[in-house]
């Protein structure tokens, strides 16, 4: 039996077996493994408000769109990864999750920009069951999520990229040998994340820090 809710889904979705969110909006046709941007959601392509859960409070950050969009006429698939831990705290539920996210597509096909795919973790160490749980594989800075990617799409990760608020985020790409990440001071993103951030670049591993997502194409060849 699986524990999980199924609320009734929109297109693209599921929530799989190990209780992630996957939709699958635009597959892209790509035969060869394909640069990929990965995006957190909440502080990077809209506002943050502590455990986003009412439509009416999505708001794009400026420069979120153009991103987006710079990455469709690229042909650069374009997935968000999110941790959703308001599930497992009970702030939220899934229904509220898919009316702030259907809101957030509609509001980027407003724009004419699309993202190719949505994976979010709900699972937190302090959360309720059957999201509790101390160290889940998808919750960033773990690196299941993007993993995923590779179930739906051919990632060619030493050309791909992770935008973050959160140096959690950066590390989720690190540890999926990603080329690099960008932190946006948007969001959670101030000093002391920052300086975790930092911390992270090697030689393996770029990173690079900016006021805003509208800034990434300053260092993303990918998006040239």
């Amino acid at each position: 039996m699986n524990i999980y809710e199924h609320p009734t889904l929109p297109f693209g979705a599921k929530i799989d077996n190990n209780g992630v969110w996957c939709q699958i909006l635009n597959k892209p046709h790509n035969h060869h493994p394909s640069p990929v941007l990965f995006l957190d959601r909440d502080g990077v392509i809209v506002k943050e408000t502590q455990y986003l859960s009412q439509v009416e409070d999505v708001s794009l950050i400026d420069g979120a769109p153009q991103i987006i969009g710079l990455a469709n006429e690229r042909g650069i698939p374009v997935i968000v990864v999110t941790n959703q831990s308001g599930i497992a705290r009970g702030k939220f539920k899934w229904q509220d999750f898919i009316n702030v996210q259907e809101q957030i597509l509609a509001d980027l096909d407003d724009q004419n920009v699309f993202v190719n795919a949505v994976f979010a973790c709900p699972f937190h160490a302090d959360g309720h069951f059957p999201y509790k749980h101390p160290n889940h594989p998808c919750r960033k800075p773990n690196s299941g999520m993007i993993e995923k990617t590779n179930q739906y799409i051919s990632v060619d990760k030493k050309n791909s990229w992770i935008i973050g608020d959160r140096a959690a985020d950066l590390k989720a790409g690190k540890n999926s040998s990603l080329t690099g990440g960008i932190h946006v001071s948007t969001g959670h993103g101030g000093k002391e994340e920052q300086d975790q951030s930092r911390l992270l670049a090697d030689a393996n591993f770029q990173v690079f820090l900016t006021t805003s997502i509208a800034n990434a194409s300053d260092h993303l060849n990918i998006l040239k």
